[in-house]
């Protein structure tokens, strides 16, 4: 008999199992792009280029069990999310054959947000942060991974429908109690600043008042257990920074 040559998977059905891994880790697969010459990603370490690339990250309050049952998130040690993040990505990449890359490895520091714009067609909000049009400003990237099969066609995602373009009275610009965003952008220190202060507790506890106050994706909010621990790294990771 002739032999029955190996079935090779459609590249989509590829694409539909490495998201199905990536969901069993409590992420999400967030949206493929193919890079460009000017993304500079370097071949993989065979030598082989990139010829796809998958955004990993987590949308509203799915995802955070897992981190919250991980053993980074109770060794009391620096940096659990990111460390967390680099064991799961990793791991991922590992399974997968392909590279694993991080928005808080660098430098040099991976264009997280442009990849966004492209794999999910996501716009910029007033904040600078990147707004979806369902879970509004709650959402975050945590890794990719980089791949060099070929994965099929992937075209850049059409742009999503900006919310705040029709948001007349732009709350995410005037809730914030030190007016720490401005049209000419973000002033770290104030905010930090006003979290060290006893006015700053509310902020310490429930979190940035100007991203809570953005309209869009409000039932997609965080939990308060997030929150906190959220604004712990924030202040910790800019303590770190002036050190």
């Amino acid at each position: 008999m002739t032999p029955v040559p190996p079935h090779t998977p459609h590249p989509e059905d590829l694409r539909a199992r490495i998201e199905a891994e990536i969901a069993a880790t409590g992420l999400d697969a967030r949206g493929w792009l193919v890079p460009t010459r000017e993304d500079g990603l370097p071949p993989l370490a065979d030598g082989r280029p990139v010829r796809a690339l998958v955004l990993i990250g987590r949308l509203g309050r799915a995802g955070w069990s897992a981190f919250a049952a991980s053993p980074e998130a109770r060794d009391r040690l620096p940096d659990p999310l990111d460390r967390w993040s680099t064991r799961i990505v990793g791991d991922l990449a590992a399974h997968l054959g392909g590279r694993a890359l991080f928005p808080f490895a660098g430098p040099p520091w991976s264009p997280f947000q442009n990849w966004a714009v492209r794999a999910e067609g996501l716009a910029r909000s007033p904040l600078g942060l990147l707004i979806h049009p369902e879970f509004g400003l709650w959402h975050a990237f945590r890794g990719a991974v980089a791949f060099a099969d070929d994965l099929g066609p992937i075209r850049p995602a059409p742009a999503a429908a900006n919310p705040c373009a029709d948001c007349g009275p732009r709350p995410c610009l005037t809730t914030c109690p030190v007016d720490a965003f401005s049209a000419s952008g973000y002033d770290t220190g104030r905010c930090l600043a006003h979290l060290a202060s006893p006015r700053g507790a509310l902020c310490r506890t429930d979190g940035c008042r100007a991203r809570d106050a953005c309209p869009v994706g409000r039932g997609r909010r965080y939990g308060d257990d997030e929150i906190r621990f959220l604004m712990r790294a924030f202040r910790a990771a800019h303590s770190k920074d002036a050190r």
